[in-house]
């Protein structure tokens, strides 16, 4: 396996996580009885430009299909983070009635809506048919198709219509060809025009041993210092950057033409950038001893749930994340002698199946009815969010459970 950046030959192993189906491939309840394909989950990382990835086992376009089911809008964290970052763009660089912004993978229209409400033009670009159907029910203008250079000439050189701001939020980690999406976002966007994308921080990804954030729908594992390369590369230059507490502690990189001097770099290029190297990630030795966390992990969530078993103990879990069936599928966990189901608040998820797992998605009212000791909180990303709408299990001396980054009991 060649780097899907720079091509050099990838080598040094960052984790195994064995095989693994495909995250997001929830089944029907006929599925059940049918093959069910697994996957390799070995993540490796480039000597060369630093990049962390997995290979391309499943092509984007059978993963990001119409049986999608992960819906932005479900969660509120979300939407507040969304807003948020709609107001503070509009203060910062005053996009008007003849400004575009384009957003890549806008999923259900989540973000977008809130520009609209402004009543900036904008156009989503979205993979999935079905979440892009919610898009234009809200009114969110959306095309389903995948972004690539391609689709920038069709979509923006040729109509003569380029973007002032292209928002990419955990979209740069889903391309396997890396370079044809940002060279894409080059052609597309307004010679004055800005960029931001958000992605998980390779750092605290590291940091906090986040490896259920480790799926196949996740191609690349990001740190700043491989973006940078990864831009430059297409002729775009990184002039700001944030660090953000979403999905566990996240940059927002600010992106402008190489040539364009509107924009000044900020410090915090540098203080990040700085920050990685000062940690070590410019280096091999950063990468090793990851795998030994991992099953650290795995061990002690497995001897907690067998414990609790034991003890006659009621489980359940909370959220049919990606992240949960890395966890879920890592430790080997099957059907629901451990754990009875997991509850989500998507209806698009419930009345489901877990890939690999087989546990049942259920609605919340389940757990009400069931009254279970533990809740396993599988997307730890939104403990604050999960614990306090849950807050009512507290009633009957029930507990939560998160597995990372280590095995706590609240």
């Amino acid at each position: 396996m060649n780097c899907r950046h720079c091509n050099h030959k990838l080598e040094h192993v960052f984790a195994d996580l064995d095989f693994s189906p495909i995250s997001n491939d929830m089944l029907g309840k006929e599925d059940l009885q049918s093959s069910e394909n697994y996957y390799p989950l070995k993540v490796f990382v480039c000597d060369s430009c630093l990049l962390v990835q997995v290979d391309e086992f499943k092509k984007a376009d059978e993963i990001f299909d119409s049986e999608y089911t992960y819906f932005s809008s479900f969660s509120s964290t979300w939407i507040k983070h969304t807003a948020a970052y709609t107001d503070m763009m509009m203060q910062r660089f005053q996009y008007n009635e003849n400004s575009l912004v384009v957003e890549i993978a806008s999923n259900d229209g989540c973000l977008l809506k809130n520009f609209v409400k402004y009543k900036i033009p904008v156009l989503g670009v979205e993979p999935t048919s079905n979440t892009a159907e919610a898009a234009l029910k809200i009114g969110v203008n959306t095309v389903v198709e995948f972004f690539s250079i391609d689709f920038a000439k069709k979509q923006f050189v040729e109509k003569q219509k380029l973007a002032d701001l292209i928002i990419g939020n955990n979209v740069l980690a889903h391309v396997p060809d890396i370079n044809d999406f940002v060279g894409g976002i080059k052609l597309a966007l307004n010679k004055a025009g800005v960029v931001t994308m958000e992605f998980p921080h390779l750092m605290k990804l590291v940091e906090d041993c986040q490896f259920d954030t480790i799926y196949h729908e996740h191609f690349s594992y990001l740190s700043l210092l491989a973006v940078k390369h990864v831009f430059e590369s297409q002729g775009l230059e990184i002039f700001d950057v944030d660090e953000i507490p979403t999905h566990g502690g996240s940059l927002r990189i600010y992106a402008k033409h190489a040539e364009n001097t509107l924009q000044e770099i900020s410090p915090s290029v540098k203080k990040v950038l700085a920050k990685e190297v000062a940690a070590g990630m410019d280096e091999m030795a950063y990468y090793e001893g990851f795998q030994q966390r991992v099953d650290t992990i795995k061990y002690d969530t497995l001897s907690f749930l067998i414990d609790a078993k034991r003890k006659g103990k009621k489980i359940v879990a909370y959220g049919a994340a990606s992240k949960g069936n890395t966890l879920l599928n890592y430790c080997g966990i099957k059907g629901v002698d451990l754990i009875e189901f997991v509850v989500d608040a998507s209806p698009y998820k419930q009345n489901k199946f877990l890939p690999g797992s087989h546990i049942p998605v259920v609605s919340e009212e389940e757990i009400k009815a069931y009254q279970p000791d533990y809740v396993l909180i599988l997307p730890w990303n939104l403990k604050e969010e999960i614990s306090e709408q849950l807050s009512y299990i507290k009633n009957w001396g029930a507990k939560f459970v998160i597995a990372i980054p280590k095995l706590t009991v609240f």
